[in-house]
């Protein structure tokens, strides 16, 4: 046995595990550390996610960390495996580039019928995230920007009036944001960091065209940038990361 594997295999002393734990609000709080850790890659593509280390860790029951890691799946940033359990998801090159092809056709095809439906308040609402990504990258706080980025995707594509294309569009706003954090440059989203703001400037004078062929090149520019190097998988200190 690793050292790492060793360290998950502590157990701290008073944590208590029960239903108190186990509430809904508790569960977001959870869901919300394991997915931040994935994506600011503390915890690196392959990593195992053991419910039992993780139960410990939270202080919740394994049914409770069980639920938290099947939401996590349905947003393809774990990965389950029949005997094997819970791992980080590891994209590969041929994943990430049919990721950005699926966005390349969906998004781009929005782009029209956004820009005929789009509001004043909506244009607002769209400066105010894309001001909120760039503050967040000044202050290096990498995972919050590409969260914001991956909002920023999504609200324009409820914005066509097709909810069925938005909510597949903010699956793959998750996956992509695991690439990013993952494949992508620490401070840097692969675009320029007025891109969204150029874009909202088509869609507030309702050209279509133009939103929709700035929208490819902007997804083109983010794909260009990641270097994609698959590293091996190791046994993550889940204590450490997770630590009060």
């Amino acid at each position: 046995m690793t050292q790492q594997e060793r360290a998950v295999e502590r157990k701290p002393a008073g944590r208590r595990i029960g239903k108190n734990g186990d509430g809904a609000e508790r569960h977001e709080a959870i869901y919300r550390a394991i997915s931040d850790a994935i994506i600011e890659h503390r915890l690196k593509p392959g990593a195992r996610l053991r419910e039992d280390a993780l139960s410990d860790v939270f202080g919740v029951s394994r049914t409770g960390i069980r639920k938290i890691l099947q939401r996590l799946a349905l947003e393809q940033l774990v990965t389950l495996t029949p005997r094997r359990g819970a791992s980080v998801t590891r994209p590969t090159a041929d994943e990430a580039k049919d990721v950005f092809d699926a966005r390349q056709m969906i998004e781009c095809g929005l782009m029209p019928e956004v820009a005929r439906r789009i509001a004043a308040a909506d244009v607002s609402e769209l400066r105010d995230m894309a001001r909120s990504e760039r503050e967040a990258l000044r202050r290096g706080e990498q995972s919050t920007a590409i969260k914001l980025s991956a909002a920023f995707h999504e609200r324009l594509a409820r914005l066509s009036g097709n909810a069925t294309l938005a909510e597949f569009v903010g699956r793959l706003c998750s996956r992509s944001s695991l690439i990013l954090a993952v494949y992508g440059n620490a401070g840097h989203l692969g675009c320029d960091s007025h891109d969204h703001d150029d874009l909202i400037g088509y869609l507030e004078v309702h050209n279509g065209e133009r939103a929709k062929a700035f929208m490819s090149r902007h997804l083109k520019a983010i794909e260009a940038s990641l270097s994609i190097i698959e590293e091996a998988a190791e046994a993550p200190d889940l204590y450490r990361i997770f630590a009060r």
